[in-house]
């Protein structure tokens, strides 16, 4: 389903996108050495109870995933890069953490990552997670009425390959709205010219994600935290955006 919003559901998408980079700016603002997995999850459930809002993640259970995620934000570290799922780990200097983050407010959903480093960070991770940051902002310039997703995919992934990062394909952006994962996929390297028009209305999460030297990945026997095969390190940068007919808005900025 491709879904095109109102500009009173835009509206809308607005006061979530708000709420989910407050969030996630509160969680890194939190998360420090020895900060616990589950700790940060109980804290996002939190405010997301306080908002009046609803996780889209508690009930999720995918083709790709194992029953019901059961929580309330993905909590990837080091080598593991998408769905990461809490557990009982205190996390420790120098760990590369990922947090995604899927809420929905007033029938409206927005989804956003970031990753960074808890404590001393490795100048090898700080420079591979900028460059989903690159990314991330050359596939939203890419973003306009009348372009196309492999417009947005080839600028996402010709920053990624410029950098030496592989690219995995078989998870990248999508559709949101309504609900979390909508169509179109919106890959991380594709062909210009290539896929879905955009229109005024569309929203999209981007988010580039790459493993320092692979572009495969493994699964844990908990049946969701994805890994690099290698053990390589990981980094994961998310935005949900509206298309306008001015361009891309961002819409998960962190509210006043």
């Amino acid at each position: 389903m491709i879904e095109i919003l109102s500009p009173a559901e835009v509206d809308r998408a607005r006061r979530t996108g708000a709420l989910v980079g407050t969030i996630l700016q509160t969680l890194r603002a939190r998360t420090g050495v020895g900060t616990n997995l589950l700790e940060i999850d109980r804290w996002t459930r939190t405010m997301i109870e306080d908002a009046g809002a609803e996780s889209c993640y508690v009930d999720y259970a995918p083709s790709f995933g194992r029953g019901p995620f059961g929580h309330h934000v993905c909590t990837a570290v080091n080598d593991a890069v998408l769905h990461g799922l809490p557990h009982d780990r205190d996390l420790a200097d120098g760990d590369l953490l990922t947090l995604d983050l899927a809420v929905s407010l007033d029938g409206i959903a927005a989804d956003a990552a970031v990753s960074f480093v808890v404590g001393t960070a490795d100048p090898a991770d700080t420079a591979m997670i900028e460059t989903t940051e690159r990314a991330l902002s050359a596939g939203i310039a890419a973003a306009r009425p009348g372009a196309r997703t492999g417009d947005l995919s080839h600028a996402i992934g010709s920053v990624l390959a410029a950098a030496g990062h592989p690219v995995n394909t078989e998870f990248g952006g999508h559709g949101i709205g309504s609900t979390m994962h909508q169509d179109p996929h919106v890959s991380n390297a594709g062909r210009p010219g290539r896929g879905y028009t955009l229109r005024p209305g569309l929203l999209l999460a981007l988010e580039p994600w790459v493993m320092a030297d692979t572009d495969e990945l493994v699964t844990d026997p908990d049946g969701w935290t994805l890994r690099s095969a290698t053990g390589a390190r990981t980094a994961h940068t998310e935005h949900t955006i509206a298309i306008t007919e001015d361009g891309a808005e961002v819409l998960t900025r962190p509210g006043v």
